[in-house]
């Protein structure tokens, strides 16, 4: 009880904020007579984010922070349930090449850009990671390897800061996008996992327009994921290359992406033994466990919303955001570019 005590505040808010946004979806459809449907993720997100004067007081720290590196990995690894490895291996060899080289381009350009604004390579490699891979976790793994500096504490900041806000903005920017660009349902899937900063937000994203494409974006930003440990290796690789003095690298695995490959692997093996599954009443304990992912994901999106302030924004200095923002928009035309072509 005494480890658990200090997370019931926060853990308590971002309940309430996802409650509340539960009970808003429908009554919005209603007051609205059906013209305005926000899903429940984004007005929990929206919620969160207008009681973040509230939400920073330090009570609720541990809470938010349990919610948002904890509780959203196992509701993400929870999600294998809904999902064959057939789902996979159905994104094709083309959609896999494509995310390499968005990925491999982003980090690039973005070290590239550092240089011609005058800022450090040290602050391309991590904006450039935290664009092609997973956000936040890829901004701290790769300042493991990127070189020591006066200024890197605060570049890790700030691309933490950017990261988070920019995966908020782009949450909501990506579907109305891809819907204007004609894209289907797995289409934008694949672009909202291919382009979207963290994995929170490639949730909320991709399930506020419909289940396939979520579970398309989930698998695409999974596929991101299992990367990080070659991109940081090779950011660390380059630097040494540089003569630069880097420090270890202390990449973390991904635990909920495994858990999640080995859930679909499980589903997959017993939607193939329909007499077993029957017999240890699968189907109704999958429902269940489908619903706590669900739930676990708007509260974990709530806590992400209550720990995001625009007053940050502020504060920034507009080459290091224009370095970033470089970067997510170079992403984002590249996977475009590349669906597009691949039809």
């Amino acid at each position: 009880m005494s480890i658990l005590s200090p997370l019931v505040p926060g853990l308590a808010l971002a309940g309430l904020v996802a409650l509340a946004a539960a009970l808003a979806e429908p009554a919005l459809a209603v007051l609205s007579g059906g013209r305005l449907a926000l899903p429940a993720m984004v007005i929990a997100l929206i919620i969160g984010v207008a009681l973040n004067g509230i939400a920073s007081r330090a009570t609720f720290q541990p809470g938010l922070t349990f919610c948002v590196k904890k509780l959203l990995r196992w509701a993400i690894g929870l999600l294998g349930l809904r999902i064959a490895l057939g789902d996979i291996a159905g994104l094709g060899l083309g959609v896999a090449l494509l995310v390499i080289l968005s990925m491999a381009t982003t980090i690039i350009l973005a070290m590239a850009l550092a240089r011609l604004m005058g800022r450090e390579a040290g602050y391309g490699a991590l904006a450039g990671a935290a664009n092609a891979v997973c956000g936040a976790s890829a901004t701290l793994a790769t300042a493991t390897v990127v070189p020591n500096s006066p200024n890197k504490s605060a570049d890790v900041a700030f691309a933490v800061v950017m990261a988070n806000v920019l995966s908020t903005v782009v949450m909501l920017a990506y579907p109305p996008l891809c819907a204007a660009l004609g894209f289907d349902a797995r289409t934008t899937g694949i672009m909202l996992g291919a382009t979207i900063h963290d994995m929170a937000q490639v949730v909320g994203a991709g399930y506020a327009v419909s289940e396939a494409t979520g579970d398309t974006a989930v698998i695409v930003k999974l596929f991101r994921v299992f990367l990080l440990l070659p991109v940081v290796v090779g950011i660390g690789w380059w630097f040494t290359r540089q003569g630069e003095a880097t420090g270890s690298a202390k990449v973390p695995a991904p635990v909920f992406a495994f858990v999640f490959i080995a859930l679909c692997g499980f589903n997959t093996w017993m939607s193939a033994q329909p007499a077993l599954a029957a017999s240890l009443a699968y189907a109704p304990i999958r429902s269940a466990l489908i619903q706590a992912s669900g739930l676990g994901l708007l509260v974990a999106i709530a806590a992400l919303g209550l720990g995001t302030s625009f007053a940050a924004l502020r504060a920034i200095g507009w080459r290091h955001g224009a370095v970033f923002v470089g970067a997510t928009l170079w992403i984002l035309l590249v996977v475009v570019t590349g669906l597009t072509l691949l039809g």
